[in-house]
């Protein structure tokens, strides 16, 4: 059995394209079944959000299987496959546990560290599960990469600082006010980077919006956004006094904002820091104010550098979580390798059960005089014994069946001990075919951790 991921992302397509393969919460289920459906598909799991779709399966062969899930996407969303599958991805084993522990730790993400992913991927699974479209494989590989998502953002800083122009300016203004409760905020301009820096800040506690706009239509339509204050580009200005943040994004080609005009706001300030963010290219406010006491002028580069820089640490935190991952995946590489060798313990468990109560049925009836008591007593103990033979002899074919030439080590082991029969009787074909598959597998050879 082999594991595959087929998706698209932000990276191999337009949003036209995704937005096509977007699956509606309360069609995730029918899509998971007619996913299960799908021939040589054995698991299943779909992760879909605004910037990704992706399709994890176990599957009994790789041969032709990308070519069957190729198919469930045209017949699922109606798109013909020559539409989309220039904009597909695919990768197998290794490389698609690896995928997986990417993204769910934030490193596949269009915002390098970001937290959302996790929970959707971890959602995607939980329905899958519900639905019973996983199982042994699956029912290991999400639980354990939900969790090194969780130690990945409590162990590292990946995600505590801003990467976004709007969260930049955040956290600027954090640096001065502390908090935004009870600020009062100016947007000059109905631009989107103001509407969405400012709906930051208004997350952040600030208490009042002010839009000011040369087209009062623009700024009452944004104002209602944040239960605002709409006026015009001139009424705002002279309501620079009374304001703790200014965001500037006209579409002006000279300064709204100059010098001269907040030098004579200032008295009315009383000494109150005033908090200016210049989203606007060309600039909108003259840089010669930020030479005026009390007054925190920031352009755009400004922003900039701070995610940049920011950007830089991030990246660092991720080299620590690419460590994390090649040592998860070793993990369940190591597990899966197991897989093989459970029946073998299960049937040589039976054998011991077996000859433990054959032995005591023996015993027991060649001493009739024997009180209840006694027989718990010699019961106990002879079991104790067995398990005690087979603890070591147990521990060392799961050590054998994770290293290199496995299968002959557990064929060996199933051979001293006789089990050969029981495994016949307990297996179906398919399932001894999963299981060799498993522990044979070259896409599962472990590989040193090197980065």
């Amino acid at each position: 059995m082999h594991i595959m991921v087929v998706g698209l992302n932000y990276r191999t397509a337009p949003v036209d394209i995704r937005e096509r393969f977007t699956i509606a919460e309360q069609d995730l289920p029918e899509a998971l079944d007619r996913l299960k459906d799908t021939k040589s598909i054995l698991e299943g799991v779909i992760v879909g959000t605004c910037n990704r779709t992706e399709l994890y399966v176990v599957v009994d062969r790789l041969h032709m299987c990308a070519f069957y899930i190729h198919n469930f996407m045209e017949q699922w969303f109606g798109i013909p496959k020559a539409e989309f599958t220039q904009h597909l991805y695919t990768y197998e084993d290794e490389r698609a546990v690896e995928h997986l522990m990417n993204v769910v730790c934030g490193l596949d993400s269009m915002v390098l560290g970001e937290t959302q992913i996790l929970g959707q991927v971890k959602q995607a699974f939980l329905t899958a599960q519900t639905e019973k479209a996983t199982g042994t494989w699956f029912n290991m590989l999400f639980k354990q990469a939900v969790t090194l998502g969780k130690r990945a953002h409590s162990e590292t800083s990946i995600g505590e600082n801003a990467v976004s122009v709007s969260y930049a300016a955040i956290e600027l203004g954090k640096r001065i006010f502390g908090m935004f409760t009870d600020k009062t905020v100016l947007i000059l301009g109905a631009g989107k980077m103001s509407e969405l820096t400012v709906k930051h800040l208004y997350a952040s506690g600030a208490a009042q919006v002010i839009v000011a706009n040369r087209t009062l239509e623009k700024a009452r339509e944004l104002a209602g956004k944040f239960n605002g204050v709409p006026c015009t580009l001139d009424e705002g200005i002279r309501m620079l006094g009374e304001v703790d943040i200014v965001i500037s994004s006209t579409g002006s080609s000279d300064y709204v904002l100059t010098r001269e005009q907040v030098k004579q706001l200032s008295a009315a300030r009383r000494s109150r820091p005033l908090f200016m963010i210049d989203i606007a290219v060309p600039r909108n406010i003259d840089p010669a104010i930020a030479e005026l006491p009390g007054v925190f002028l920031y352009d755009i580069d400004d922003l900039e550098g701070i995610v940049e820089s920011n950007m830089e640490l991030r990246r660092a935190e991720a080299v620590k979580i690419q460590r994390m991952i090649v040592q998860e995946s070793d993990n369940f590489y190591g597990w899966l390798k197991t897989l093989g060798v459970r029946p073998v313990i299960r049937a040589l468990q039976d054998k011991a059960t077996d000859i433990h109560q054959e032995t005591l049925e023996s015993l027991f009836n060649k001493l009739p005089e024997l009180d209840e008591r006694q027989r718990k007593v010699i019961g106990r103990l002879m079991k104790s014994v067995a398990n005690q033979m087979m603890h070591d002899p147990i521990n060392r074919v799961k050590e054998m069946a994770a290293d290199k030439g496995g299968a002959e080590a557990v064929d060996m082991f199933t051979k001293i001990f006789a089990l050969e029969s029981r495994l016949e009787e307990a297996e179906p074909a398919v399932e001894k075919q999963a299981v060799k598959s498993t522990v044979d597998s070259p896409a599962f050879t472990l590989r040193p951790a090197v980065l």
